[in-house]
């Protein structure tokens, strides 16, 4: 079992006016699977992949990765399994404007200690892994939004991370650049990858292989999907 929540809260103002964001949820993920959790602004996602990510810690409640109990950690504990465990894709790429596309999938491979030769070979074999062998020292005001979410992936896959957190990767992009970023997603599938797909897209979740709903800090629904 890669991800397993045991009755997770994350409570904001306890008291009388209290917000319960997450409300004892509980949640397992296997190791290679592909999993959409949906719902409306409001309903509890973004702050449930702020858990799995190890970007915040519960109220209350465990979270085990790997058979690690992540959920009472310090920040440099939970700093290491980020750097090491984790890839991040969001909405807004998040790419620094100033660097290339080999520069920005290069830098946290830097923060992570990895010699100059090895970073620059990991960074150029996940953008062509992307499709981006010839946009290597292209800016992003140079890049198509598409292309610049495949910049994003790339930086997220370079350090080989078993587990990817897609915060809705397609919302800033049309159409055709959204179902291009999702062919790549079923791609590091197919390698091994767990995804974990944050989402409000019906549409987008329905290429997962299991949709979990959440509303009002509840997991209303856990649903297997069609082979695809």
């Amino acid at each position: 079992m890669l991800i397993r929540l045991e009755n997770l809260y994350k409570i904001y103002h306890p008291g009388p006016q209290e917000v319960r964001a997450l409300d004892g949820v509980s949640l397992s993920v296997e190791a290679g699977e592909f999993v959409a959790i949906v719902g409306h602004s409001g309903s509890g996602k973004s702050t449930l992949m702020n858990m799995l990510g190890c970007l915040d810690t519960p109220t209350s409640g465990a979270y085990f990765l790997e058979g690690r109990d992540v959920s009472r950690l310090r920040d440099d504990e939970l700093s290491e399994i980020r750097n090491v465990q984790i890839g991040f894709i969001f909405q807004g790429f998040n790419l620094i404007p100033g660097l290339d596309a080999l520069e920005n999938v290069e830098l946290p491979l830097l923060y992570r200690g990895i010699g100059k030769s090895q970073r620059r070979q990991l960074a150029m074999d996940a953008l062509r892994r992307v499709g981006l062998a010839e946009r290597l020292h292209h800016r992003p005001a140079e890049m198509s939004g598409g292309q610049q979410q495949r910049v994003a992936i790339a930086r997220a896959i370079a350090a080989r991370p078993p587990l990817l957190l897609a915060d809705e990767p397609t919302g800033n992009l049309d159409t055709r650049s959204g179902r291009e970023v999702m062919d790549i997603l079923w791609d590091l599938h197919a390698e091994g990858r767990t995804i974990i797909l944050i989402t409000h897209d019906e549409g987008i979740a329905s290429s997962a292989q299991r949709i979990v709903r959440i509303q009002d800090g509840k997991v209303l629904e856990d649903t297997a999907m069609p082979a695809r």
